[in-house]
């Protein structure tokens, strides 16, 4: 059974740091692309960054040079390091995957972050 189980969401001050990790079962997340997705209050779910079977990753530009997608084989598990955290990161990060030939979907709970003083 396919499984993503985010953690590590909280309350930070701006300028913080926080690292989110997405526990997979059910496959393995060295053989799939893997990303990390936002939906902020009232907004529309936006895409975060994403990491691919080869260990390429891409950020959205909102996030580039401030968050990391790091990869754990050993405990397939994909984390998200977020630092400099500003308010506008406050959201629900989700965890995603697509597998199999029909493209099927999957995410995550979600884990919640917020940034405020």
């Amino acid at each position: 059974q396919v499984q993503l189980v985010e953690s590590g969401g909280g309350l930070v001050q701006p300028g913080g740091s926080l690292s989110l990790a997405c526990a997979v079962s059910g496959f393995f997340v060295s053989s799939v692309t893997m990303a990390w997705y936002r939906q902020a209050p009232e907004e529309q779910r936006e895409w975060v960054g994403s990491v691919t079977s080869g260990g390429i990753t891409t950020y959205a530009d909102s996030v580039k040079g401030r968050f990391t997608i790091s990869r754990d084989n050993a405990k397939n598990t994909v984390h998200l390091q977020m630092n400099s955290l500003r308010p506008e990161d406050t959201a629900v990060y989700y965890c995603y995957a697509q597998l199999g030939v029909r493209g099927r979907d999957y995410w995550g709970q979600g884990t919640r972050v917020t940034v405020s003083a």
